[in-house]
């Protein structure tokens, strides 16, 4: 099941993200956020931005949310989704029906173009993200350093189909939640179409 993250989910999409930064170069923090500082993180998105999780028996096993890639105004049709999924949870399509759940609310809110920011080394991201239908547009090499590696990243891209020149900004999240009628009942109709694709 998909649905919206709530602030007692997070000390166990913490748990998630932990290993990520510890252990791998798929995120360039150094350091485990402690939960107060984890806690305002999510405060600090979901004020903007849908914030999902894929839960099981009970069990949060992943998590998405976007953020803005950039600052200046011109840019702020543009979002950067991320995921991050529990071990046990890769392989299974989970993170393909998050994802896609994700990409359809921010377009729906007005983005017209996601970018998707990758370690090189994350060769896994790279094919997930190709399979969605994103395409590289950006390469930085050496830009990082982790672990004593200087790292690549790849930017890719995915758009919307539409032609249109946007007149209002993207609607923020907590704005688009209270229009949508029951956005429960979205989450659920899309989690099922979904999981029929993967």
């Amino acid at each position: 099941m998909v649905r919206l993250a709530d602030p007692s989910d997070i000390p166990r999409m913490l748990d998630i993200y932990a290993p990520y930064i510890r252990s791998t170069t798929v995120t360039f923090e150094y350091e485990v956020p402690t939960l107060a500082e984890f806690t305002q993180r999510f405060y600090g998105i979901t004020e903007s931005f849908p914030w999902l999780v894929y839960e099981e028996e009970g069990l949060v096993l992943g998590y998405a949310y976007a953020s803005l890639p950039f600052e200046r105004a011109a840019y702020r049709w543009c979002a950067e989704p991320s995921i991050y999924l529990d071990p046990r949870a890769q392989g299974k399509g989970i993170g393909k029906i998050l994802y896609g759940i994700l990409e359809d609310l921010l377009f729906r809110m007005g983005y017209r173009v996601l970018f998707a920011v990758i370690t090189g080394e994350n060769t896994r991201s790279l094919r997930f993200h190709e399979r969605l239908g994103y395409r590289q547009c950006g390469l930085f090499r050496g830009c990082g350093l982790k672990f004593g590696r200087l790292l690549d990243v790849y930017w890719l891209e995915k758009t919307t189909d539409s032609v249109e020149i946007p007149s209002n900004f993207p609607i923020p999240w907590p704005e688009f939640r209270k229009s949508a009628q029951s956005i429960g009942n979205y989450l659920g109709k899309m989690s099922l179409s979904e999981t029929k694709k993967v």
